[in-house]
């Protein structure tokens, strides 16, 4: 086994271990990016001159082997190995000879990683948006089967205006839509081509068609000039997180307010006993832990961000390791707010609202705002004149 590095030295296991870290069970997401992107990269080679087809054939039969073969299952990269590119290319070689040896042409790990982890990350963003607005979907049957249901409004906890449950479901699903927006709209930073700038200074005497790979990975642009490829790590990253943050902020409202109303002091809510679980003590419990631990876990995209913020900040150009430690953020980040949209759209559609527990909650006193704008509209006084005639009103 030969790491991409390597130079024949023995390396300490001690170090082995700290510096490879979770790389090697991270990147098993990574592999289906990687065999793309160096297939990519073998066709421009070929078509620059510097492989020949037959080369070219063997690769890309062998590359599309690797892969199936890691989806179904039959291997994993290994700590040795310490991340997929050095697992793919060991494959390689041994499948192909010298013609494996001759794919790592014009390419540093440096830009492997990126495209790799690029091509994953504007998948992700859209996986995500999806499940969001799979979410959004789930509220807006709520709010077709449910709708008509008066509730009250709330502001500062305190009971204000009449609403109704088509008004709750709407809101949140309008803002998750919002997020989905925001998650797409942060696939710009990762749709730039990192392939041709290397270690981070390009590749001097080759003369390599970055547009190739460009458009054969679909990549919107190649990222220019080569030395911003390095300055910019983690800041596609920082992108996702932030939008995946606002949407696990919502999501973490949304479960909050049910556990809210989900109460024997709010009543507005029957969770079904699929969605809650009971008490090791009290018989007569059931508790809402899943939206509990929605709420919960809202931050954990938050915290990714600062985590990958705080690895970036004050680093001089050029590659630096610390940036291996940013995928680890991205991935846990990512996964938390994909598994708690991906909740809400399941569990939302069995929440079922108590229409007359509602209604009982609806006082006189949440129209006096309402009166207001009545007589405004009645008597053309203005509207503070208004608002201290109903106050005067209510307080006789």
């Amino acid at each position: 086994m030969t790491r991409l590095w390597d130079r024949g030295e023995p390396l300490d296991r001690i170090v082995l271990e700290y510096t490879a870290g979770e790389d090697h069970l991270l990147d098993d997401r990574l592999v289906a990016y990687d065999v793309r992107a160096s297939a990519a990269h073998a066709a421009m080679l070929h078509a620059s001159g510097f492989l020949s087809s037959d080369d070219l054939a063997a690769l890309g039969t062998t590359l599309a082997r690797i892969g199936a073969d890691h989806a179904a299952g039959a291997w994993r990269v290994s700590l040795e190995e310490e991340d997929c590119h050095t697992a793919i290319e060991n494959r390689l070689v041994e499948a192909c000879g010298e013609a494996g040896s001759r794919i790592h042409l014009g390419r540093s790990r440096n830009d492997q990683v990126l495209a790799a982890l690029r091509l994953w990350l504007k998948d992700a963003l859209e996986t995500l948006a999806g499940a969001a607005g799979a979410a959004a979907d789930a509220l807006d049957g709520l709010a077709a089967a449910q709708g008509s249901l008066p509730m009250p409004g709330y502001t500062h906890l305190q009971r204000a205006m009449p609403s109704s449950v088509a008004l709750w479901a709407g809101g949140f699903a309008a803002e998750l839509r919002d997020d989905a927006a925001g998650l797409r709209a942060a696939r710009r930073r990762a749709d730039r081509n990192p392939l041709g700038s290397a270690a981070g200074y390009g590749v001097p005497v080759l003369e390599l068609d970055r547009g190739h790979t460009t458009a054969s990975l679909g990549f919107s642009e190649p990222h220019v000039p080569v030395t911003a490829v390095q300055l910019s790590r983690g800041k596609a990253e920082a992108g996702a997180l932030f939008e995946a943050a606002l949407l696990g902020q919502d999501l973490g409202r949304l479960a909050a307010e049910l556990c809210l109303f989900a109460t024997a002091e709010f009543g507005f809510v029957r969770l079904p006993p699929e969605l809650t679980t009971g008490s090791s003590m009290l018989p007569q419990k059931r508790n809402p832990d899943l939206f509990e631990l929605a709420r919960g876990r809202s931050g954990e995209a938050a915290a990714a961000l600062f985590e990958v913020l705080a690895v970036t900040a004050k680093l001089p150009s050029g590659y630096h390791r610390d940036l291996q430690l940013v995928k680890k953020a991205l991935f846990r980040g990512m996964d938390g707010v994909l598994a708690t949209a991906r909740l809400m759209a399941h569990a939302v559609p069995l929440v079922r609202f108590d229409g007359p527990r509602m209604a009982a909650a609806l006082d006189d006193d949440l129209r006096l705002a309402e009166r207001a704008y009545r007589l405004v509209q009645e008597s053309g006084v203005p509207f503070r004149e208004a608002y201290r005639r109903v106050r005067r009103d209510e307080e006789a």
